[in-house]
């Protein structure tokens, strides 16, 4: 990897995200804002330094975000199917970590819904992985950066999010590559989540 002041930028971004998000999720009563405010930060790297693809119609990428968004959610419905089977005393661990963290309140889902998902996809796989192209395969660049994020999850102590995080990743990542829309990326994303809190709870 050639050392530059754009590998300077990316690896202190990284470093800034994880140490935040090692605070954030200690800090459980300011959580939401703190972890907002690591997106909004992420975010603003991303737009600074990155470069976002949209080479889709906008009804396109509204149709594949809704559909892949759904194929997410039934991928983790079923884990937690199969979870529940083998061993269900790991979903206490759901429950816990949607009790300490699980939006509850119109506030906290507005941020998830505008910020928090918009600036995971911006950062994650429209900053992070592009820049790992440079040294990396496309296929090698979209692992990593599904590792990394999910690592931000696994920081809470939260095994089976962090899990599903690296699925979401994936999914994503390749998704990204294959059909060069950040807005179709973002919807999906936001399909996922509003199925998953708001419209068909896993609990």
């Amino acid at each position: 990897m050639k050392f530059s002041k754009q590998t300077l930028v990316l690896l202190l971004s990284i470093f800034f995200v994880i140490i935040m998000l090692f605070y954030t999720f200690e800090e459980t009563t300011i959580f939401w804002y703190l972890y907002t405010f690591t997106l909004l930060v992420g975010m603003a790297i991303a737009m600074l330094a990155g470069k976002f693809d949209d080479e889709l119609p906008t009804w396109k990428y509204l149709i594949l975000g809704i559909g892949y968004g759904t194929i997410l959610y039934a991928i983790v419905r079923l884990g937690n199917i199969i979870v529940s089977k083998v061993e269900p005393g790991m979903l206490k661990t759901v429950s816990k970590f949607l009790e300490t963290y699980g939006p509850n309140n119109i506030w906290h889902y507005l941020l998830l819904i505008f910020i928090i998902v918009v600036g995971e996809e911006l950062f994650w796989r429209g900053y992070v992985q592009q820049q790992l192209k440079q040294w990396f395969t496309p296929i090698v660049a979209v692992v990593f950066t599904s590792v990394l994020f999910a690592l931000s999850v696994a920081i809470s102590g939260f095994v089976l999010g962090a899990i599903a995080a690296l699925i979401a990743g994936l999914m994503w990542g390749f998704l990204y590559e294959w059909k060069k829309s950040m807005p179709l990326i973002i919807v999906a994303h936001e399909v996922f989540i509003l199925l998953l809190f708001m419209i068909i709870p896993l609990n």
